[in-house]
């Protein structure tokens, strides 16, 4: 009797073999004919009779599974809207499996493959980023974080979102988690010159990049070194505990991050941000000294400086205060713009005057010449932003109205055609 049991399990065990290979081979068959319905459901089949296959068979059901579910996420999602979380669950079993038995028969395919999916995700995430399809973007990008955890920028992109949907809770979550993990978002990018194109071009590494210097089509190479992003993690908890009317408990976040980094001249500054959101300006101007102190040669600082001293009438501080951050970068733009606008602080007073004067010809001429001597002197801080700033229509604008009222024509009609293009 106990010889017939055994040959009725051993019978058993050898028809579930059986069955499974057959759903595998059906499974192999409908991918290669792109039948994904069928090979979900030949996959789906052999999930029930795996547990007792041998380690040869299990590989084998895992690659086809995850290939099987990778495809359908990329060309059939509507068969399942877990597919690329299945795929990557299962090729990540199958390497841990391979890696185990010793035996990595299809690994180096797989591999390839889960990069690829994680790819896929995270150009699809980026793009609904990029057309400002937030609410989709920020699930996407959660969904690149989780299938590759080593590419926590994603989970800050998620973040980002989050915060652009004012989905504040979700945004304030994954920024938490940021700042529990201790990331940076410091990033090294290599680039050369390409000789040819005249283009810059980034490359993997800095192997990469030497190499491609030394067969002498590309030159100035260079190793860029972000900065980090803690600072800036901290802020967008604080901003997000604004938005939610927790004023105390932002402040409180940032206090204790100043604590544990007190040279950190970005934390003040975040502090600072805050302050000027609730409207204490006179915080936010002191605080901004503070930063300015512990980092002088901070451009930014000095011009943020500027704005709250000019919005409060403080003009000759904002005067030095714009005057010190262009000296500190010759290039920045918004610096020359505010100079520029402070200088012209007096030229609503003097339309006033000259709209009370229209039939006092003498002293409307009088005033129409202090006005343009106003323009002289602001106008090479347009000139200069216009300099830097090139896409910038708004100086466009204002330095075509300039010129005319000074009669510079030819400057005028430049603007001008430039203006008109750019409707």
């Amino acid at each position: 009797m106990k010889k017939v049991v055994l040959s009725m399990l051993a019978l058993s065990i050898s028809m579930s073999i059986f069955a499974q290979k057959d759903e595998l081979k059906a499974a192999d068959k409908a991918l290669k004919g792109e039948d994904l319905a069928k090979a979900k459901a030949s996959i789906d089949q052999a999930e029930g009779l795996i547990a007792n296959a041998d380690a040869k068979l299990k590989a084998k059901f895992y690659f086809l599974k995850a290939k099987a579910y990778y495809e359908i996420g990329k060309k059939q999602p509507a068969l399942a809207a877990d597919a690329y979380d299945v795929a990557a669950q299962t090729f990540t079993e199958l390497i841990d499996f391979e890696k185990k038995s010793g035996k990595a028969k299809y690994t180096a395919e797989a591999q390839p493959l889960l990069n690829s999916l994680v790819a896929d995700v995270s150009n699809k995430g980026i793009k609904e980023y990029q057309d400002k399809d937030y609410a989709t973007a920020k699930k996407t990008l959660l969904q690149t974080y989780n299938l590759s955890k080593k590419d926590t920028v994603f989970l800050e992109y998620a973040a980002t979102a989050a915060y652009l949907d004012k989905d504040f809770d979700t945004s304030l979550t994954h920024f938490n988690m940021l700042k529990e993990l201790g990331y940076t978002g410091i990033a090294t990018t290599f680039s050369a010159l390409n000789t040819e194109s005249k283009e810059t071009e980034n490359f993997a590494s800095k192997a990469q990049m030497d190499l491609m210097v030394k067969t002498g089509k590309y030159t100035d190479a260079k190793s860029e070194t972000s900065k980090s992003k803690r600072a800036d993690i901290i802020k967008n908890i604080a901003l997000i505990l604004v938005e939610k009317g927790e004023t105390k408990n932002a402040i409180a976040a940032v206090k204790e991050a100043r604590k544990a980094n007190p040279d950190d001249s970005d934390l003040i500054f975040t502090e600072a941000n805050i302050q000027l959101k609730l409207g204490n300006k006179d915080e936010f101007a002191a605080l901004m000294k503070e930063a300015i102190k512990k980092d002088p040669n901070n451009p930014s600082l000095h011009f943020n400086v500027g704005v709250i001293n000019q919005e409060q009438g403080r003009l000759e501080e904002a005067k030095a205060n714009y005057e010190k951050a262009i000296e500190l970068d010759p290039n920045y733009g918004d610096a020359y713009l505010n100079m520029g606008a402070l200088v012209l602080e007096k030229d609503k007073e003097l339309v006033e005057e000259m709209n009370k004067n229209l039939s006092n010809f003498k002293k409307y001429d009088e005033i129409k010449a202090k006005q343009l001597d106003l323009y002289k002197v602001a106008l090479p801080y347009f000139e200069k932003a216009r300099e830097v700033k090139k896409d910038n229509m708004d100086v466009v604008r204002t330095l075509m109205s300039m010129y005319e009222n000074l009669e510079m024509d030819d400057k005028y009609k430049e603007m001008k055609a430039l203006w008109d293009a750019s409707k």
